[in-house]
């Protein structure tokens, strides 16, 4: 199974599935490509650190979204890869119809939180802000209803009264970093 990453942040949740693709862990899942939408952050070294290519793409001018001609490079740059899978991981951009029809059913989410609950940005703050108990982070299909495609797996985390914002955000991110290699290898054995 062919797998693309596409991130925009420092990279973690990438560095996870490509330790774990060293380490054999998942199935018949290889990394072939990652692609980040800013020029100069942390992902682009963890390909170089795995030995995956890993290159900026210009996603166009808007900050949370692709124009026209932004969308249709990601779409041809990937394309030409042919993945079984596009793995958002931490990739911060909405993306549109004709992006989700062009690799229909082969795309997933990380989103930090239990969805349904705290769909969007700052599924973490949304959950402390709210003061629920219980938090955690879901795999999910992509479709075009943002955070609302079908959910493949849940991990729960318990907020306790001793966590900041700081702690629980690193408890997700534990938990982001064990999930994630898990659904890519039980979704290479389909």
């Amino acid at each position: 199974m062919k797998i693309v990453i596409l991130g925009s942040g420092r990279g973690s949740n990438a560095e996870a599935i490509l330790r774990a693709q060293a380490a054999g862990q998942l199935g018949s899942g290889r990394v072939v490509q990652v692609f980040t939408d800013k020029p100069e952050t942390g992902i682009l070294a963890h390909g170089k650190k795995f030995g995956v290519a890993a290159t900026f793409l210009d996603p166009g001018p808007f900050k949370t979204k692709f124009d026209e001609a932004g969308e249709q490079r990601y779409i041809d740059e990937i394309s030409k890869l042919t993945p079984d899978l596009v793995v958002l991981a931490g990739f911060m951009r909405i993306l549109k119809p004709r992006f989700i029809d062009a690799f229909a059913g082969k795309i997933i989410n990380l989103h930090p939180s239990l969805l349904p609950s705290f769909p969007g940005l700052d599924g973490i703050g949304q959950a402390w802000r709210r003061g629920v108990k219980y938090t955690g982070c879901t795999v999910h299909f992509v479709t075009a209803e943002v955070d609302g495609g079908p959910i493949i797996d849940q991990a729960a985390v318990r907020i306790e009264s001793s966590d900041t914002l700081e702690s629980l955000e690193a408890k997700v991110h534990a938990a982001e970093h064990e999930i994630l290699p898990a659904v890519i290898a039980r979704l290479s054995l389909r």
